[in-house]
């Protein structure tokens, strides 16, 4: 099993920024996608950002110029840097975590999740 422990998340003014993070532990294979995912009151969950284990990223289009993922893969992090926070981003944001397992195929883990709150 993995477990994955966010961090990282607050309350912010508009424009502001936040850095989250998200330590992986457990049984860790070298082949995964870890990512963000957010989920505001009312909505649906969506993919904020994604990064592959060779450093491949993906964005949601809401994201793109203003959040960046990266990852320590000695460390089994992955982190989002939250720049030019708007009211919009307020959500729980959740870790996420692909991976590949021997004999297993790819399995599916969440963290439990952090209040980012974007207020004036």
């Amino acid at each position: 099993q993995v477990q994955l422990v966010e961090s990282g998340g607050g309350l912010v003014q508009p424009g502001g920024s936040l850095r989250l993070s998200c330590a992986a532990s457990g049984s860790i294979s070298s082949f995964n996608t870890m990512g963000w995912y957010r989920q505001a009151p009312g909505k649906e969950r969506e993919l904020v950002a994604s990064i592959t284990n060779g450093g491949s990223t993906n964005y949601a289009d809401s994201a793109k110029g203003r959040f960046t993922i990266s990852r320590d893969n000695g460390k089994n992090t992955v982190f989002l840097a939250m720049n030019s926070l708007k009211p919009e981003d307020t959500a729980v944001y959740y870790c996420n975590r692909r991976q590949a397992e021997f004999g297993q195929g790819y399995k599916l883990y969440w963290g439990q999740g952090t209040q980012v709150t974007v207020s004036s």
